[in-house]
């Protein structure tokens, strides 16, 4: 997939992909480090033309250990034998905030695409993951902070909303319209308290790919994983289930 390409997928994903896109390539050094942001298709934007980000040495790197209780819950580099694990600032060019849905039974679905999995998160840290197995698998994994009852609300939502919406939406963020077409429940095998999953093919200026989302409850702990091929073509794509089951198993011994 070209550059222009791929950088209209991640406007479509606006704040899931920023790292994974950026860590997947193919000639992705072995260090943790994304490809140089200033040339090739290493440099996915936030919108088609949009500035490649500065290179940034803090931003670029493995994330570090520590922290607060959800951030040792985040994947982190040497987790995952045969992944490159980024926790690099978002491009500058990506668009911010929550996409809005043209649908109100779909809003739940067009939030899981934004900045946190939506507004009721206290705190969300997210990671892009990029497989050096599998040519082009992209996988945004994020975790996020709730009160037990408003994870479990945010699940109750989730699988009604993909229940309602099979025949697809739009959504809108920053002034960026992407459509989510053919939404369909998933079957995908999690340890976590209850789980949703999902597939869907998301769609804009003439570009589409498959995504796969998977959405965990984990006590009061939500994570969140997404998956996209950015190597192009319609392959269908999976969250890989070691992805799934370092994220849950890390969210455990935090907590």
């Amino acid at each position: 997939m070209r550059m222009k390409a791929r950088a209209t997928l991640v406007a479509l994903v606006p704040a899931l992909l920023f790292a994974a896109v950026g860590c997947s390539s193919t000639d992705a050094p072995a260090t943790g480090r994304s490809p140089d942001p200033k040339g090739s298709e290493g440099s996915a934007g936030g919108a088609p033309g949009a500035p490649a980000a500065s290179p940034d040495p803090a931003g670029s790197a493995p994330p570090k250990a520590g922290g607060t209780t959800l951030e040792r819950s985040a994947l982190a580099q040497g987790d995952l034998p045969g992944y490159q694990v980024s926790a690099q600032g978002k491009n500058p060019g990506a668009p911010d905030g929550q996409p809005q849905a043209d649908k109100k039974a779909c809003q739940p679905l067009a939030d899981i695409m934004g900045d946190k999995p939506d507004p009721a998160a206290r705190e969300t840290v997210n990671r892009g993951i990029g497989s050096q197995k599998q040519t082009g698998l992209a996988v945004s994994a994020s975790v996020s902070s709730y009160s037990e009852s408003e994870a479990k609300a945010l699940l109750a939502r989730l699988k009604a909303a993909v229940a309602a919406c099979g025949t697809g939406f739009s959504a809108t963020v920053d002034k960026q319209t992407g459509s989510y077409r053919e939404v369909r429940t998933a079957d995908y095998r999690t340890s976590g308290d209850e789980s949703v999953s999902w597939t869907t093919t998301a769609a804009g200026q003439g570009v589409s790919a498959p995504v796969h989302l998977v959405v965990v409850r984990e006590g009061d702990t939500v994570v969140r994983l997404m998956a996209l091929n950015v190597a192009g073509g319609r392959q269908k794509v999976l969250v890989p289930q070691e992805v799934t089951d370092k994220q849950l198993e890390k969210v455990r011994k935090a907590g």
